[in-house]
């Protein structure tokens, strides 16, 4: 059995060769919300001066949760102001939004980004006491299944069991071990222990919450199995387990439908938060 080529496999830049349009695109489309969105912008959930989030809220509240979207970038780029847009859909079925921001690397290591996103999810159930949803792309599909898979009293003692009751991460990475082969590691700086200590795939499995794992049709073949991996392996431990290909969507067109409140990416989210 021949290794695969994880530079090819996870240069995703390098595999959609528009990403720059579809990149500008999405820091057009946030910002043309911000100006219509009933929103705050810039709340503080740390000292950082990325440890920020902006929350979109709807007119009318109908969930029982609020959603925390995280991006992506490989944890090392973009920040939360390209994806204020991520939360027209969920706010348009009633349900409030908080897009998150947090340091990249290499001004921080892997793990800190793991703990602020932690901070970020504690800070929005203190403020609202509300369960929280965590959704992100990529990166922030990591991220997402990290809250899910927290022991919240070891962040603090104040904080349920079920803070995060439900996750979905879409085109997540969540064995980080392949990227310790590519250039993407020039940033991350992760060895061997280090990238297993920080996937969520070898974390103690969250029994009886839910996680999804979606992923573009046209991805590549690493990116399909990380997402059935974390799958099968959380659902034999008990975990609420959804795998999902988006048809002919590649890593970066994966998020569109997000925007929609008709698409059924949004209506899952939304009924994960009890919409």
């Amino acid at each position: 059995m021949t290794t695969p080529d994880y530079e090819a496999e996870y240069n995703n830049r390098a595999r959609v060769p528009e990403h720059p349009g579809i990149i500008a695109g999405w820091q057009e489309d946030a910002a043309a919300y911000r100006t219509t969105a009933l929103c705050e912008l810039g709340i503080s959930y740390g000292a950082g001066e990325r440890q920020l989030y902006d929350i979109f809220k709807p007119e009318t509240v109908r969930g029982n949760a609020l959603v925390m979207f995280i991006h992506g970038g490989y944890w090392q780029a973009l920040d939360r102001s390209f994806f204020s847009h991520m939360a027209r859909g969920l706010n348009r079925l009633g349900l409030p939004v908080a897009v998150v921001g947090y340091d990249l690397c290499p001004q921080v290591h892997l793990g800190h980004i793991v703990w602020e996103l932690q901070q970020a999810a504690a800070a929005l159930w203190r403020r609202f006491g509300l369960p929280v949803v965590a959704t992100g792309h990529s990166a922030g599909g990591h991220l997402s299944a990290c809250t899910l898979a927290t022991n919240w009293h070891n962040v603090g003692s104040d904080l349920p069991d079920r803070l995060v009751p439900a996750a979905y991460g879409i085109s997540g990475l969540y064995n980080l071990k392949p990227l310790t082969e590519t250039s993407i590691n020039t940033a991350l700086g992760l060895d061997m222990e280090a990238a297993e200590r920080e996937s969520p795939l070898f974390w103690p499995a969250p029994s009886r919450l839910t996680m999804d794992a979606v992923v573009g049709g046209a991805e590549s073949d690493e990116y399909h199995k990380q997402s059935r991996r974390l799958v099968d392996v959380w659902g034999l431990e008990g975990v609420q387990t959804r795998y999902e290909e988006i048809e002919g969507a590649n890593h970066f067109t994966v998020i569109d439908g997000l925007t929609d409140p008709d698409n059924p990416m949004t209506r899952r989210i939304a009924a994960l938060a009890g919409a």
